[in-house]
C-alpha cells in the first residue's frame, strides 16, 4: 500500500506525474492521485474526531479543497507537503464534531473509566460477534478516546509522529514549524499520554486495576461499544504498523514502548464508498470546469 510519509523518491515522482496528468484534464489521473492519499487523510481524521462517520465527512471536506485547489499547486513544494498542510489546517480549524463535542481532560476521562463498573464478560449467546472481538473494540475505543484529551495540535502531531512514525523533517513541513519545535511538541504529547496510561491503564502498567475485559460489558451498557455496529474492531483488518512499516520507528525509551505499540496496533481504516464519493465530486460542474476534466 502507498505510504505518503516514507520519503521514497519514486512515490513523489508518481505523485508529480499524476498531478501533471490531472492538471491536463486527465480524470483517471486525478482519481488515482486522490485515492492514493484518501485513506491516510481519513485515518488522521479518525484520530481527530473519533467517530468514523464524522471522520468521513472531514475527509470529504479536505479532499474537496484539494481537488478544487489543485490548479493552484505550482510544485514549489512536494505534493505530499501541500496536501497534508491543507489537511492539517483543516482539522486544526474545523468546527467541533464527533468525540470533540464533549471536551475531555485526562482527569475527566479517568473519572469516566473508573466510574464504569468491573463486570463479567457478556454471555456469548447474547451478542452477535465473538467475545474477543468485543474486548478488542473496547480496547481500541478506550485508547483512541484518550487521544481526545490532548489538544488538537498535540493530537495531530502525535498522530503523525507516533502513530504514523513520520520523521521530524516531514512532520515539521506538514505542520509548518521547525524540526526542533515538532520534536518538542511530540515529546510533550508522548509524555502527557504515557503518564496518564502509566497511572491508569493495565495495558501499560500491570499494577493498574483497569482491564479491557472487565470494562467491556460496562462500555456496552453505557453505549460506548455497540455489538451490533462496531466502529473499529474486525476479524480481518490492516494495522498501522503494517501499512506504515516504512515510517514507524523503534522508541529508545523502553518504558514507553508498550504504550506506543498499542497505538501502532490500532486498525488502519478504509472510508466507505470512497470511490463513489470521489466520482460524485469529479462530476460537479465547477470541478470539471476548473480542472478541464475530460
Amino acid at each position: 500500500m502507498h505510504n505518503p510519509f516514507n520519503e521514497v523518491v519514486g512515490d513523489e515522482t508518481d505523485d508529480a506525474e499524476l498531478v501533471r496528468r490531472a492538471k491536463n484534464g486527465d480524470r483517471d489521473g486525478l482519481e488515482t492521485l486522490i485515492l492514493r492519499h484518501q485513506a491516510w487523510v481519513y485515518n488522521i481524521a479518525v484520530r481527530m474526531v473519533f467517530h468514523p462517520h464524522d471522520a468521513e465527512e472531514v475527509t470529504q471536506e479536505v479532499l474537496t479543497k484539494v481537488v478544487t485547489r489543485l490548479s493552484t499547486f505550482q510544485g514549489d513544494s512536494k505534493f505530499r507537503t501541500w496536501l497534508y498542510r491543507i489537511t492539517a489546517n483543516h482539522v486544526l480549524n474545523m468546527k467541533r464534531r464527533g468525540g470533540e463535542t464533549q471536551p475531555q481532560t485526562f482527569s475527566t476521562y479517568a473519572a469516566a473509566i473508573n466510574s464504569t463498573p468491573d463486570l463479567d464478560l457478556p454471555d456469548p449467546s447474547s451478542v452477535p460477534v465473538d467475545i474477543p472481538l468485543l474486548v478488542e473494540e473496547a480496547k481500541i475505543a478506550c485508547t483512541a478516546g484518550m487521544l481526545l484529551c490532548l489538544d488538537r495540535r498535540q493530537r495531530l502531531i502525535f498522530t503523525l509522529g507516533e502513530v504514523f512514525g513520520v520523521t521530524d523533517t516531514v512532520g515539521s513541513e506538514v505542520m509548518e514549524m521547525s524540526a526542533d519545535n515538532f520534536r518538542q511538541c511530540l515529546a510533550r504529547a508522548r509524555h502527557d499520554l504515557y503518564q496518564f496510561m502509566n497511572n491508569q491503564c493495565g495495558l501499560v502498567n500491570a499494577n493498574n486495576p483497569c482491564r479491557c475485559r472487565k470494562k467491556t460489558k460496562g462500555f456496552i451498557e453505557d453505549g460506548h461499544v455497540d455489538p451490533q455496529h462496531m466502529l473499529f474492531a474486525a476479524a480481518h483488518v490492516k494495522r498501522i504498523h503494517e501499512v506504515a512499516a516504512d515510517t514507524v520507528h523503534e522508541i529508545d525509551d523502553v518504558t514507553e514502548r508498550s504504550y506506543a505499540a498499542i497505538y501502532r496496533d490500532h486498525p488502519f481504516l478504509d472510508p466507505s464508498e470512497q470511490v463513489q464519493w470521489l466520482r460524485r465530486v469529479l462530476d460537479r460542474p465547477d470541478v470539471r470546469t476548473t480542472l478541464h476534466l475530460n
